[in-house]
């Protein structure tokens, strides 16, 4: 009862009470928690990446190859040895740029700064022991590599597959250029000729009914749908705490991804789009035998036609 009492006293009480009647408070020892301290397991799998040797050919299935074809051609001819401010994208092709860029050696990489567009990309920065930056540190870029769900022949792009697309189009804007990597089977004519499920949009929690709403019965795509999660219950939540609207339009209208891309984004409750539109200066699509596709303007400029060339596998 006494123990209990003298819980609630002031410790300044207390002090006056210790000193008077000689009493001592043995300080408690703090339990053991059992727990060793160990390096964080990272989720990231990421099979060579950190002795910086490439992943064989055997383990890799024909679209693999493809990506890995597509990432290193473009690390090669847009990572130069100048460039100290690098993005890195998100998707499935990205890990393939990350250890290409490793495999140009400690001595060029530990001057650079790279630069993460979500989750993915910033875990394959720190398991490749590269120096890892944000945007508001170096809201310049020198070259900022991504994938694509979708490119058409004007070099816009489809984006949001993964949730990252506003991250993305920040790097994006950021970097002096602006390169795409992927497979041959997002290389298309129009954009949502092969991903159907419509054009990824990030909006605030607070918003998603009345911006699904006005997408449905004003902008024109009445299955516009909310993104629901896979491995949890409830709707996808991006890396900034937003979710995610996939909204299809007919082909006539992804025939202009600029004009409904511009329409989109006036709905309040709208963060960003998933359409990338004149910002791309080439892309590289990795084909099945061995060859890599390239689209790309003459000049950096949106009213450049694009041209596009293919690259051997010998090259």
């Amino acid at each position: 009862m006494l123990l209990r009492a003298l819980a609630y006293l002031p410790r300044t009480h207390l002090y006056h009470i210790r000193r008077s009647f000689g009493i001592k408070f043995d300080k408690m020892p703090l339990p053991s928690t059992g727990v060793v301290e160990t390096s964080i397991p990272r989720p990231i799998t990421m099979p060579s990446l950190l002795e910086a040797l490439p992943i064989t050919a055997k383990t890799l299935s024909v679209i693999e190859q493809s990506k890995r074809l597509a990432a290193y051609k473009a690390v090669d001819r847009h990572v130069r040895p100048e460039h100290k401010i690098i993005g890195i994208g998100s998707g499935s092709t990205v890990p393939y740029v990350v250890e290409r860029i490793v495999a140009q050696g400690h001595d060029l990489n530990k001057h650079r700064v790279f630069i993460p567009t979500g989750f993915q990309s910033k875990e394959l920065i720190v398991m490749s022991k590269l120096n890892l930056g944000d945007v508001d540190q170096y809201p310049t870029i020198d070259v900022t590599i991504d994938g694509a769900d979708e490119v058409d022949t004007d070099l816009n792009c489809i984006k949001g597959g993964g949730a990252c697309h506003l991250r993305e189009k920040v790097l994006a804007e950021a970097a002096k250029t602006f390169i795409l990597v992927a497979d041959h089977r997002k290389n298309v004519e129009y954009l949502g000729q092969n991903f159907t499920a419509g054009v990824p949009i990030e909006v605030v929690p607070f918003a998603y009914a009345k911006v699904l709403q006005n997408l449905q019965h004003v902008i024109g795509s009445p299955n516009a749908t909310l993104r629901m999660a896979k491995a949890k219950a409830g709707p996808v939540v991006s890396d900034n705490g937003n979710f995610i609207i996939d909204a299809p339009f007919p082909r006539d209208v992804m025939k202009d991804p600029y004009t409904i891309m511009a329409r989109i984004k006036m709905l309040t409750g709208v963060v960003e789009v998933g359409l990338f539109c004149h910002m791309a200066e080439a892309a590289y699509f990795g084909n099945e035998d061995g060859s890599v596709t390239l689209k790309k303007r003459m000049v950096p400029d949106v009213a450049t036609p694009v041209i596009e060339e293919q690259i051997p596998s010998s090259e």
